[in-house]
């Protein structure tokens, strides 16, 4: 390998993206621990936490790199691998001499190495392991891997996954879960060891322990990184290649990993049945479907059982009969799971039976608010294909009813459009605005943030009768900024009442948002004596507010940026 180095600023550019090469800049006096080798350059980098990072050159000139931070693990270029090489790169000139004394070094302790006897070499060892409890930890484990004795290494799994001791609080904090991953990820290691041994059943059985632990384990850790989750996917992995070498009893393992599945700590590790096939056969899936659909039964209401069973039926061939009562066993009060059959049907080319529980959703459907948007979406989409037009209405209608807004009066309104109903004699618009003025009529109090109502005359350009529904109480504050915003034009008398009446609360009010917001009302009110031809009345009410507000000088910057 050449000690001349084979990447420049350009190079970490492209690699890292411009945001975490940036990024990268700021990190430059975080780098220490600098170690430029024969083969590669490692290095500490203090962020957030402490990062362990290491470049490698290859033969072409390509540059690679790792970092144990989240983003890193994730396969990135990250700032702190950029910070890294910008250090490498600001002493380029003295890079060549440190890799060419760094093999060396290498070179001359390879051959002490060679020249020490066997007791020598283990005193080394020995020493080494007095001083370094992590690697103590791990070659004990690999003996006993190699040993006879499964126990010990069965306490010294769940021992490493124990996390009381980084629990202070009786809670694994993220800034402790990186030291616990490192722990966890040896008992891992561990398990492989036994496998690679020949010692693949107990890896299973010991494995299934560390699963449960895990599992229950993994709600008293901040995972906010995913490290934990990792280790649990390494875990889960682990106790897989062990069933495929020791080949454990079929039935007994499909009905292991029914009820582990079945058990709410199961999440952590993400374990799915299905990868356990070859290890199965048909008698070990029989056996771990008899017992899902048993646990079905029992509770059908249970979503881990209903996936299990769902997955069964999937996986031989999808009997869309058999997939409907499981989700008919439990129907939820929206009709939400009504459109999960429909759409089954629907898929299977039962269009009409889609239909018909489609349709039993929304006359079913015992929710406050009405029945789930999907479902009246599947519904009228297959009504106005059929060209019942005035059935799409009527369904729209209802659930006006049931949920009186904006949005639900939008979908009326379109499909009364379509059906030529919406103005006229008997028209829908009427009646559904009767519904918002109904549903919020001043004795029963407004809604937060303000009535249907006004929203729905707003959006259909209605200004004179939102007005009047503004002025028999049915408007927010907001919806008579809005209202004066729209009719400032036409009504200005009308609108500066209304923007005088938002300046006042705001007056003994502090904070940018407050400043931008009265700047925002004087504008408005500047705009209305305009039209009515008052500027000097303004002019006066102006100075008068700005003699009131003096104190505030974030205000005065604010008021004068507009011009005010």
């Amino acid at each position: 390998m050449t000690h001349a180095l084979g990447f420049d600023e350009t190079d970490l550019r492209r690699l890292a993206g411009a945001r975490s090469f940036e990024r990268g800049r700021g990190y430059l006096s975080a780098v220490t621990r600098l170690d430029i080798g024969a083969e590669s350059i490692t290095a500490t980098v203090d962020g957030s936490d402490t990062y362990e990072v290491e470049l490698t050159e290859d033969g072409d000139g390509g540059l690679s790199a790792w970092c144990d931070c989240p983003y890193g693990q994730e396969g990135n270029f990250c700032k702190h691998c950029v910070a890294v090489g910008l250090t490498v790169l600001a002493q380029a000139g003295s890079v060549p001499r440190q890799r060419s004394a760094a093999a060396s070094r290498t070179r001359a302790l390879d051959t002490w190495l060679d020249s020490r006897t066997r007791e020598e070499l283990l005193a080394l060892v020995r020493e080494q392991l007095a001083e370094d409890r992590g690697l103590r930890r791990r070659l004990e484990l690999r003996a006993a891997a190699a040993g006879e004795d499964a126990g010990v290494v069965r306490e010294r799994v769940l021992s490493l996954l124990d996390t009381r001791p980084f629990a202070r609080y009786g809670y694994v904090e993220r800034a402790e879960a990186r030291a616990y991953r490192r722990q966890a990820a040896e008992a891992v290691a561990a398990l492989r060891a036994l496998t690679a041994g020949g010692r693949s059943a107990d890896a299973v059985r010991v494995a299934r322990e560390a699963l449960t632990e895990l599992g229950r384990s993994y709600g008293e850790i901040d995972d906010s990184d995913g490290l934990i989750g990792d280790v649990a996917t390494e875990l889960a992995a682990t106790h897989l290649e062990a069933c495929r070498t020791a080949r454990p009893d079929p039935a007994e393992t499909g009905e292991w990993l029914v009820h582990h599945l079945l058990d709410d700590l199961h999440y952590a590790t993400d374990i799915d049945l299905f990868d356990y096939r070859d290890v199965l056969g048909e008698p070990g899936l029989a056996r771990a479907r008899d017992i899902a659909v048993a646990a079905w039964r029992a509770n059908p209401k249970g979503w881990a059982e209903k996936h299990l069973v769902e997955r069964f039926l999937r996986a031989g061939g999808g009997d869309v009969d058999a997939l409907v009562a499981v989700r008919a066993a439990d129907l939820a009060p929206n009709g939400r799971t009504h459109l999960v059959i429909a759409k089954e049907l629907a898929a299977a080319g039962r269009t009409v039976e889609a239909l018909e529980w489609a349709e039993r959703g929304l006359r079913e459907a015992v929710s406050d608010g009405g029945p789930d948007d999907d479902l009246v979406a599947f519904v009228c989409e297959r009504y106005a294909r059929a060209g019942r037009l005035a059935d799409v209405v009527t369904v729209r209608r209802d659930l006006l009813r049931a949920r009186p807004s904006l949005a639900t009066y939008q979908h009326v309104r379109t499909a009364a459009s379509a059906a030529g109903t919406w103005e006229g004699e008997g028209a829908e618009r009427a009646n559904a605005l009767e519904t918002l003025r109904a549903a919020a009529h001043p004795d029963k109090g407004l809604l937060y943030g303000g009535s249907a109502l006004v929203d729905a005359l707003l959006d259909d350009g209605d200004l004179d009768a939102a007005w009047r529904a503004a002025a028999d109480g049915y408007a927010d504050q907001q919806q008579w900024l809005a209202l004066a915003d729209a009719v400032r034009d036409q009504r200005p008398a009308d609108a500066l009442t209304v923007y005088l009446r938002g300046i006042e609360p705001l007056r003994g009010r502090t904070g940018d948002g407050t400043y931008a917001r009265m700047a925002e009302l004087l504008l408005g009110v500047r705009a209305c004596h305009r039209a009515l031809g008052t500027e000097a009345e303004f002019a006066t009410y102006l100075a008068a507010l700005r003699a009131d507000q003096k104190r505030k000088r974030k205000l005065m910057a604010v008021l004068d940026r507009h011009g005010l």
